[in-house]
């Protein structure tokens, strides 16, 4: 099936690695042009070795996506580059869990603004130019704790957070041609989640509650939002789409 993809400018915040990782690489492999961005150099500039010594056309830009300047550099330097931007794909995020009365102001701030703020400083940067062309996509990367996790009360407030931004710019920019969706994943078994010293325990217990029963990978969530971006998907906005294997 093409997706209509090709020759479309995307940029993907949190792309060194992990579900980001995978996603900038589905969008590549469908004639994408791609943005890595990350705050961390080393994994964007592996990233995009990867990326360009398969074929596929990639450039890297390190920045804080909680910055104000440094999104707006990433999106003037997306332009300078391949010469526009067509789809924004809202990742950056991580955890730090503890329950609410150990939590410290500073797990919650660095949470929300980089998943939260981040997404919103994204778009806002972004948008001009999808308007100005009368066409764009945009993806947030939710996940399945926005119903709630013991633990997670930051994580949890900040992913739901990005399905409210969803719903209010699907309303704000469908007249422009815009779609703007979120993808809400269950128990991915990403670089980072391997690495979790109880990993397996974690995994069991996620699978053991999952009917398709097996943990998710990255390229599950690539998928969903390469399918979101594409032209296949022109009259879908403002929904969330759970990529959970049926767990809820």
């Amino acid at each position: 099936m093409d997706l209509g993809l090709r020759d479309k400018v995307a940029i993907v915040t949190g792309s060194a690695r992990g579900i980001g990782g995978e996603t900038v690489r589905r969008l590549a492999e469908e004639g994408a042009r791609v943005v890595v961005t990350d705050i961390r150099a080393e994994g964007v500039e592996a990233q995009v070795t990867a990326l360009r010594a398969d074929g596929l056309t990639a450039h890297g830009i390190v920045g804080d996506i909680t910055k104000q300047s440094d999104v707006a550099r990433l999106v003037a330097e997306t332009v300078e580059v391949f010469g526009g931007v067509h789809i924004l794909v809202n990742n950056a995020g991580f955890p730090r869990d503890g329950f609410l009365t150990k939590m410290t102001e500073e797990d919650w701030d660095q949470v929300v603004d980089v998943t939260l703020k981040g997404a919103f400083l994204a778009c806002k940067a972004v948008m001009p130019h999808l308007i100005a062309q009368n066409w764009g996509r945009v993806i947030s990367i939710s996940s399945r704790a926005y119903l709630g996790n013991p633990g997670q009360a930051n994580y949890s407030a900040a992913k739901a957070g990005l399905l409210g931004l969803t719903r209010a710019l699907a309303i704000e920019e469908g007249r422009y041609n815009i779609t703007v969706n979120a993808v809400a994943p269950g128990f991915i078994a990403t670089e980072m989640v391997r690495a979790l010293p109880n990993y397996e325990t974690v995994k069991d217990r996620a699978v053991k509650a999952t009917p398709i029963p097996r943990p998710g990978e990255p390229s599950d969530i690539a998928d969903a939002v390469a399918f979101l971006a594409s032209s296949r998907a022109s009259y879908i906005t403002g929904e969330t789409l759970h990529v959970t294997g049926g767990r809820y």
